[in-house]
């Protein structure tokens, strides 16, 4: 697939979209607050710019898998964001049909194979969808994602090892946001440059700008064409920052103002709706007509949980075994 050019529609496209995800964020901090969702609950507040990238570099049949802070991913690859809403409220139409919760988005059919509560454990699994895809003869490619605690997990060696070996198609896009739950980088390891674990392996890795969805996009893009050529797996190392703390319970001792305050300048939002403003690609009416449909749609998505029934208790009994699949299960 030729690259594609990084035009005006683009940067219109990704402000929209990773504004919209940020007021959905935050809309979902707010009903947890209200017991509306329960639970657990981890934001994706200031990683933005990874998806909004990592995205526009993906083809059709293209696989996305990731840890549980994966709310708006589905989204991006094109899920109905009603049904991420109604999942996380715990409602029948929600895409899991309220069982998995925040945690646990699904969306097979946009190519999005969950969030995975187990850290590490969404790794193999990314092997195992780019190996079915190399077994079954197409072009596609997995991007595996995981947190800079989750790639310290025997999993990631274990699959970094098999994926080298049969040159499968994934990558391994690891989103270091600086801390391990509360546990800093510099605290899980003798070393603070991730991507060098992929040397190990002579596997092809680098850096990459977590706040620059260009940065992303310029990055996944090389590692999809080499995957698609066969030539096996890339470990990116994108540098990124959360703005809320690990998951809602977490009052974040950890970290200074100064700190948070210091990314907030590199905000990936601000800094895509400057590059608009600079180059006059919207006035200020119509980038408020954006936002106003972000908020819109927002609320949308909220009136739409909020109006979908709860499973009935006999759902508890349905979709543990794929009858369709394996006929010898009996009821």
């Amino acid at each position: 697939m030729a690259k594609k050019r990084v035009t005006k529609a683009t940067y219109l496209k990704w402000y929209e979209d990773m504004l919209f995800w940020r007021k959905f964020e935050d809309m979902s901090a707010a009903l947890y607050i209200q017991q509306k969702i329960r639970g657990f609950l981890h934001l994706y507040n200031g990683q933005e710019a990874v998806l909004a990238g990592s995205a526009y570099a993906m083809q059709e049949g293209d696989n996305m898998i990731t840890a549980y802070r994966n709310h708006v991913q589905p989204i991006a690859l094109g899920e109905d964001p009603r049904r991420i809403m109604a999942e996380l409220m715990g409602k029948v139409t929600g895409t899991s049909r309220g069982k998995g919760g925040s945690m646990h988005m699904f969306s097979p059919d946009k190519g999005f194979w969950g969030g995975h509560g187990i850290v590490g454990g969404q790794i193999p699994l990314g092997a195992g969808l780019a190996f079915a895809d190399q077994y079954n003869g197409k072009k596609n490619v997995t991007l595996t994602y995981m947190g800079d605690g989750a790639i310290r997990q025997g999993s990631w060696h274990e699959t970094a090892n098999l994926a080298m070996l049969w040159k499968l198609p994934v990558i391994f896009c690891v989103e270091n946001n600086g801390y391990a739950m509360g546990t800093s980088v510099e605290r899980t390891a003798n070393h603070t440059e991730i991507y060098k674990l992929g040397l190990g392996y002579d596997m092809p890795c680098r850096v990459v700008d977590g706040m620059d969805p260009i940065a992303v996009y310029d990055a996944v893009y090389e590692a999809t064409e080499r995957a698609r050529k066969g030539d096996g797996p890339t470990l990116l190392e994108i540098r990124t920052y959360r703005y809320k703390g690990h998951s809602m319970s977490d009052p974040q001792k950890y970290r200074t103002k100064e700190e948070v305050a210091e990314y907030q300048a590199k905000d990936p939002i601000t800094l895509c709706l400057n590059k608009i403003k600079e180059e006059k690609w919207a006035t200020d009416e119509e980038i408020a007509t954006i936002d106003q449909r972000v908020k819109d749609l927002v609320a949308e998505c909220v009136k739409f949980a909020e109006e979908s029934d709860y499973p009935d208790p006999s759902e508890v009994y349905q979709g543990v075994y794929a009858q369709e699949d394996y006929p010898f299960i009996t009821e």
